[in-house]
């Protein structure tokens, strides 16, 4: 059990490195719909939104989000907000693993769902956190092992209008999740 934890801790920092990495990039904040290639497909490196550094960060790790969210939702599209939320009745590879509610339901159903704290203490480098924003905009980011010398709280690494960034906002903005993926296998 305490190799399993340690793995686990690696691989949170192995995330948490790669999240950090993404801000050394240019990115222009682009929510455009995009034909991509599939698997392992990505919009133009220089667009992207929130979920597209989360996506990234773990395709560094070869984790292929965009398959593993689009294999889960076709399996179990009943289970995820596709239809409630944007009126679809079908998959979409294309977009489906780049919405956080999609994502958010990914990651209770293949992850670890942990529960949404105030305690800065419960997040660890490598954990996924969700909010709404204003306007009930979702949002998602990649919890740091850095930590904010102002407040103490960890550092965030997130897109929320001006490219990937690293931020001291874990509590700025109501927390709808929090979650630890890891998986076992990895991208083809």
């Amino acid at each position: 059990m305490l190799a399993d934890s340690l793995c686990a801790q690696t691989a949170g920092k192995d995330l948490a490195a790669a999240a950090l990495e993404r801000t050394a990039h240019t990115v222009r904040y682009d929510g455009s719909y995009f034909s991509i290639g599939y698997p392992n497909g990505d919009v133009p490196e220089d667009v992207g939104v929130c979920t597209d550094v989360v996506i990234r960060a773990y395709r560094s790790l070869d984790i292929d989000l965009q398959r593993l969210v689009h294999e889960d939702i076709s399996a179990n599209f009943d289970r995820y907000p596709s239809q409630r939320i944007w009126g679809l009745t079908s998959t979409d590879r294309n977009i489906d693993h780049r919405r956080v509610p999609n994502l958010q339901v990914f990651f209770s159903r293949n992850g670890e769902a942990l529960p949404n704290t105030q305690n800065p203490d419960d997040y660890s480098a490598g954990d996924l956190v969700t909010w709404m924003l204003p306007g009930n905009l979702p949002h998602i980011g990649v919890v740091t092992g850095q930590r904010s010398e102002a407040t103490g709280n960890p550092m965030i690494v997130h897109n929320i209008g001006a490219g990937p960034k690293l931020e001291d906002m874990l509590f700025s903005y109501p927390i709808t999740g929090h979650y630890r993926y890891m998986p076992l296998h990895t991208a083809d």
